[in-house]
């Protein structure tokens, strides 16, 4: 909770935002179909913006790059979410990765950071699309900044179980056992 400027009224942000600089490896592969593997391997909370790929790292067989800056979001509404993740084994940040256009600003590749988030519901959203995702560790610091937020915003919502609603059109309901305007149901001509 803080307090308004000059009002000195408590008030709740529904939301903050952390900027996380996202680290991406690109590694040979020793495949004829597909020469080169990505993964996110690490996020760097307060990074600055980078207007192109910085390289990090160079191995023998692969090179690491801050390939972006993107901002970490957490909501008010979304605080079940974040408990889940932090009460994991090891809290993780999603990296959402996409296919792009490559140019001299991406290093001349062709997989590059589209989102980050702390929720194991959205990164699961992305899944569902033609986006790689790839969890990474969340840093100690990024740890107590989420749970700061959940301590702050998070309210149990208690379960309600749904009742079945029974349409007056159907001619049913509870304890029908023709169980409604059904047609054709076997030994019940």
């Amino acid at each position: 909770m803080f307090l308004q400027a000059g009002i000195g009224r408590p008030t709740m942000e529904r939301s903050i935002s952390m900027p996380l600089g996202v680290v991406i490896e690109r590694r040979e592969l020793d495949n004829h179909w597909q020469p080169f593997g990505w993964r996110s391997v690490a996020v760097i909370p307060g990074a600055p913006l980078v207007d192109q790929w910085r390289e990090l790292v160079r191995g023998e067989r692969f090179v690491r790059w801050h390939a972006a800056t993107l901002p970490l979001e957490l909501h008010r509404s979304e605080t079940e979410a974040y408990r889940v993740n932090l009460s994991g084994r090891s809290p993780a940040i999603y990296v959402v990765l996409r296919s792009i256009e490559p140019s001299e600003i991406t290093a001349g590749n062709d997989v590059g950071p589209f989102a980050v988030t702390a929720s194991p519901y959205d990164a699961e959203g992305y899944m569902e699309g033609d986006y790689l995702v790839e969890a990474v560790p969340m840093p100690e610091g990024l740890i107590a900044w989420v749970q700061a937020f959940v301590e702050r915003h998070h309210v149990d919502q208690p379960f309600e179980k749904r009742k079945r609603k029974y349409l007056a059109a159907t001619g049913g309901g509870p304890g029908d056992q023709t169980g409604g305007a059904r047609v054709g149901q076997r030994g019940h001509d």
